[in-house]
């Protein structure tokens, strides 16, 4: 049975890191490593590590330079071939490593990306995602778009081969990572509910929205540059295109997969599945 690295960054969110371990040790198989890596925080997270370290295959609490940075050293330490990135705070909801150790075994794809629920700061669901989109490639390079990556799942061979994370950026290292996977992997939407992303004040997508957008930008600007060879009005038709079609597909998802029933449902006993 292929086994998973999973990495949980951290830095002073003790409230949420708890939950967010209990939901990864619930998934766990034999052979899977799970490792949180703190950047020094100065809040409760330390006292959880130590509740929680001897079920843990590792964790360190030390400076880093991003969460990018603590998710590098993360992969970098693990050895399995699977590999996913839980942030603290967001959950796997049950069988999710399971279902997505399936889906990865059993066809060629070594990048796939489902749909998650958004959760409260009390974990009740708020809302739900809908990723799937016919070119995952080109959605990210023109729209900017990027599948919510607690519901992403892929193979250590693609992560390396790609040159893994980008340990200088500070707030887009999953957009950078993911337009880097998609690219030269094989990537395959699943329609299924894998994880909880938890929306609170302190999360970087929020907190700094706008130096999350400007290195989003830096970086499919420079992949356009370097792969596309297009002139300029080329590429902003393209990106007004795929930007239409992403509100387009957005609303027409919602209306066709409806998961309402789930609507302040406690993620925290939620399980992985379609949930049509």
């Amino acid at each position: 049975m292929s086994r998973f690295t999973i990495v949980t960054p951290n830095y002073n969110m003790g409230e949420y890191l708890e939950e967010t371990i209990k939901s990864v040790l619930t998934n766990l198989s034999t052979g899977d490593e799970y490792y949180v890596v703190d950047g020094g925080s100065t809040d409760c997270s330390l006292e959880v590590l130590q509740k929680y370290g001897k079920n843990l295959t590792g964790w360190v609490s030390e400076a880093d330079e991003s969460y990018a940075d603590a998710v590098y050293k993360g992969f970098a330490t693990g050895k399995n071939e699977y590999l996913c990135w839980i942030n603290s705070g967001d959950l796997l909801l049950l069988g999710a490593l399971r279902q997505a150790r399936l889906e990865l075994d059993r066809n060629d794809s070594d990048f796939i990306y489902g749909d998650d629920v958004y959760i409260d700061e009390q974990s009740r669901v708020l809302k739900t995602s809908h990723a799937d989109v016919l070119n995952l490639f080109d959605y990210m390079l023109y729209a900017g778009w990027t599948p919510l990556q607690d519901a992403c799942f892929w193979k250590r061979s693609l992560y390396d081969r790609v040159g893994g994370m980008n340990r200088a950026l500070k707030y887009a290292g999953d957009y950078d990572l993911f337009l880097r996977m998609s690219r030269l992997g094989n990537s395959r939407y699943v329609p299924i509910l894998f994880s909880a992303f938890r929306r609170h004040e302190k999360q970087k997508s929020i907190a700094c929205e706008d130096q999350y957008a400007k290195e989003r930008d830096i970086c499919r600007s420079s992949l356009v540059r370097e792969i596309r060879g297009e002139n300029t009005s080329r590429y902003w038709v393209n990106r007004i295109g795929y930007s239409i079609s992403i509100r387009i597909r957005h609303h027409i998802f919602e209306k066709l997969r409806n998961r309402d029933h789930l609507l302040g449902a406690d993620a925290t006993s939620l399980e992985c599945g379609r949930h049509k």
